[in-house]
């Protein structure tokens, strides 16, 4: 039987997606995430140790996302798909055997190599492969989809990592994790790729030629410029401001075995957002800067009022947030026309990347004297400045016959 032109592209979006949705969940069901910090207390590390490995990890990503994002154009992007789990496996199979904190910090470089292989690679992958299938606007709904997966399977690690340590301790939480690692890289290898990768011999003056292209492209196409600051501009602050939410949560006067149930009521606002993504890419800039002025003010009001029910409300912003991120990741995709799709994706890494360190140096200072609701509700203030310039550049488009 000859299948017809339309059911060719039906079957190969749909093993893509169904592809990306596994390979989405996996890479994030790790039971590790919820108690990695606790695992560092009991072994005895300071407070100061803990830090310097957040920073480790972040140094880390920020050195490596541009170089990985031009190898991913490249070479195959399918390849560092598979090749990133791997190291995490190793690294979390390290914290557990041998706990120390050199073992902790090698993982973090692990992991944070992991991340740099990642980031750029996946992007660019789906994206072209949905454009082969004359699929690219569905780039959107599909990301926010595979983001919602990956929220869904931390929300079900987060349940399952207090029995499971139960269970087997660390040993047990950790062997969980591997195995999850090394499921995300076999999904990650049946990721369809139709890219023609070049010559063994030639693949690292390919590198280079396509770190230069793509820096070439964003220093001279304004519309990809603007599309890459937007990206670390939507998705930064309230990625950091999602690690100080139990310290909200808590400031609301619930007692202490509750927090679990107010984070994940936290974290259900994006994967609602994620799964929105779909209605979401019919925003135009005027109605971008409407969503991220709404969940501003959200922010702001279920901040400052040191309420369980204000909680609902940075739900709600954070579920605002999380659709503006994905918007703002598919109009770069949409910018692009070189080949460094994943070199440029990654330089917007790095820019969420460096954002998210001054967030946390910020909140640091802040934090210090003033309460958690007040420092959240002065980082809504971005994104109002932020939907104030998307409104202005709006209205001109708008005049113009």
């Amino acid at each position: 039987m000859t299948l017809s032109p339309a059911r060719v592209p039906a079957t190969g979006v749909r093993r893509l997606t169904v592809t990306l949705y596994g390979h989405a969940f996996l890479d994030d069901f790790v039971l590790l995430y919820p108690v990695y910090a606790l695992l560092f207390s009991d072994t005895g590390l300071s407070v100061w140790q803990i830090s310097s490995l957040f920073a480790l990890w972040s140094v880390t990503g920020v050195l490596l996302e541009v170089p990985s994002g031009a190898w991913a154009d490249a070479v195959s992007r399918r390849l560092l798909l598979s090749l990133g789990p791997l190291l995490t496996a190793v690294g979390f199979a390290l914290w557990v055997l041998t706990p120390s904190y050199w073992a902790f910090a090698l993982g973090f470089v692990l992991w944070g190599a992991k991340g740099a292989l990642s980031s750029g690679a996946l992007e660019a992958l789906v994206y072209e492969e949905l454009a082969r299938l004359g699929a690219a606007d569905r780039y959107a709904r599909v990301m926010g989809r595979a983001r919602a997966a990956g929220l869904a399977a931390v929300m079900a690690a987060m349940g399952l990592a207090g029995p499971v340590l139960t269970w087997g301790g660390y040993p047990g939480v950790g062997a969980a994790s591997v195995l999850a690692c090394l499921l995300t890289a076999a999904v990650a290898a049946r990721f369809p790729e139709h890219r023609a990768a070049p010559a063994e011999g030639s693949r690292w003056a390919a590198t280079v030629m396509t770190l230069r292209a793509g820096l070439a492209e964003a220093r001279g196409d304004r519309s990809v410029r603007g599309a890459l600051l937007l990206v670390p501009a939507v998705t930064a602050v309230w990625g950091a401001l999602d690690e100080y939410t139990p310290l909200l949560v808590r400031d609301t006067g619930v007692s202490a075995d509750a927090v679990p149930q107010f984070l994940l009521m936290v974290w259900a606002g994006p994967v609602v957002g994620g799964l929105l993504a779909g209605v979401g890419q019919r925003l135009g800039a005027a109605g971008l800067a409407w969503l991220l002025a709404g969940s501003a003010l959200a922010l702001a009001t279920g901040a400052v009022a040191r309420t369980p029910s204000g909680i609902a409300l940075v739900a709600l912003a954070f579920g605002g947030f999380q659709l503006a991120s994905v918007l703002a990741d598919a109009r770069l995709q949409q910018r692009i026309e070189g080949t460094g799709r994943a070199t440029l994706t990654s330089v917007a890494g790095v820019g969420t990347d460096l954002t998210t360190v001054t967030v946390y140096g910020a909140y640091a200072v802040v934090g210090s004297t003033a309460a958690h609701g007040t420092v959240f509700a002065l980082f809504a203030v971005p994104y109002l400045v932020m939907a104030l310039l998307l409104a202005a550049r709006a209205r001109p488009a708008r005049a113009r016959p």
